[in-house]
């Protein structure tokens, strides 16, 4: 999240000053590398190969969804086939990652393993598609960050991509807005309100219920206790959350 808060140029996180703001970007950099280096030496103490290997490849994955995501800037026909492709590398795989490590840690079989993988993938992707959704339709205090910045940074999500599909008239001024890094031609209530009258905002809605229902779904193998009901809560957090 520090290095992220570098590449967004983000100023807040949680209605607090990100650490690149307080402190600079060397800082930031140097501070995020202390993070990630510290858990790594945390998870050698387990002297698990396993989860050495998943932490390697969702740190692979990750960087690569950066790096697609910054060959897409600025342009709005992206696919969304493409938008899936970079949630899932930035964000569902690291969920996913932290299930599965969970559930080597507690020693579980083969089948509870695949399941809570596939669990924190799929809540992985609801978690993202809500928040794309609360990017184009809240606002800063509630999201104790700036909201509409993907669109100012260049990137195209889903209420925005599924919007171009219906109503074609909106490209030109997205374009504009993603060129000025400013909302340039229309507000952000205009565009939040053709988000909610396009289908756009139900559409992602749906998406990331179907994306909840698969997590639960998931969660089908693992036998009964307050931990697994605990999981099955999350789901439905994320689909209320306005922040």
């Amino acid at each position: 999240l520090v290095h992220d808060d570098i590449i967004d140029n983000a100023e807040t996180r949680r209605n607090r000053a990100s650490i690149n703001a307080r402190f600079g970007n060397q800082t930031a950099v140097l501070m995020g590398d202390w993070l990630y280096m510290t858990a790594f030496a945390n998870s050698l103490e387990e002297r698990s190969w396993p989860v050495l290997d998943i932490l390697t490849q969702v740190t692979r994955q990750m960087t690569e969804g950066e790096l697609l995501q910054l060959t897409l800037i600025g342009r709005t026909d992206i696919s969304v086939a493409q938008y899936f492709t970079v949630l899932q590398c930035k964000t569902a795989f690291l969920f996913s990652a932290c299930c599965e490590i969970g559930a080597i840690l507690a020693g579980v079989d083969e089948a509870d393993r695949r399941g809570l993988r596939e669990y924190g993938l799929q809540l992985g992707t609801a978690f993202q598609l809500v928040d794309d959704l609360l990017d184009c339709t809240s606002n800063d205090k509630e999201l104790g960050k700036a909201a509409g910045a993907d669109l100012l940074e260049g990137k195209l999500t889903l209420p925005l991509i599924f919007l171009l599909e219906k109503e074609e008239q909106w490209r030109e001024t997205l374009q504009t807005i993603m060129w000025d890094g400013a909302y340039s031609g229309t507000s952000r209530e205009n565009l939040a309100e053709a988000i909610l009258t396009s289908g756009a905002h139900a559409y992602t809605q749906a998406r990331a219920e179907k994306c909840a229902a698969a997590a639960r779904l998931a969660l089908s193998v693992l036998p009964e206790s307050r931990y697994k009901d605990a999981l099955a809560e999350l789901p439905a957090y994320i689909l209320g959350r306005q922040f």
